[in-house]
């Protein structure tokens, strides 16, 4: 039987893949559909991607089509609902709504490009990776495809 990595993905990598089309953050995305991982979010964390991809010049594509990303996100996504509030663990309380997600939906991974930002995850037994290791260790990426 095949088991599904549950993973959160913090607000960066969606960031870095609406910039770019040609790195691992994109990349990650586009591998939604494949059944090989499944994101968790919470309300918060959604409302903190809206917040931060909505905001004027942050990413170059149209408030809409961010909006219409992040439905499909959402559609894909496990809805998780907070029990325990872990805060705080972190020094950004942004990152702690990343890590209690994580938490509550005792997820294997946080992807993110800020590794320090996390460091305590591991004491809640939480592995920390970028997009490009989270990829190349689970064998998600296409090896046709040269990346950054």
């Amino acid at each position: 039987m095949h088991h599904v990595l549950k993973i959160v993905i913090d607000t960066n990598v969606l960031v870095a893949a609406l910039r770019s089309r040609a790195g691992w953050s994109f990349e990650l995305l586009t591998q939604l559909d494949q059944g090989r991982y499944q994101p968790v979010v919470t309300v918060p964390l959604v409302m903190e991607y809206e917040d931060v991809l909505l905001r004027p010049g942050m990413v170059p594509v149209a408030p809409a089509a961010v909006t219409d990303i992040l439905d499909y996100l959402c559609a894909m996504a496990v809805r998780q609902t907070v029990h325990f509030l872990w805060r705080p663990r972190l020094a950004d309380v942004k990152d702690d709504m990343v890590l209690e997600a994580a938490v509550n939906g005792q997820c294997q991974c946080i992807v993110t490009w800020n590794l320090r930002d996390f460091a305590a995850a591991s004491s809640l037994g939480i592995k920390v990776m970028t997009p490009q290791t989270f990829l190349n260790l689970n064998d998600l990426n296409q090896p046709e495809r040269k990346q950054p």
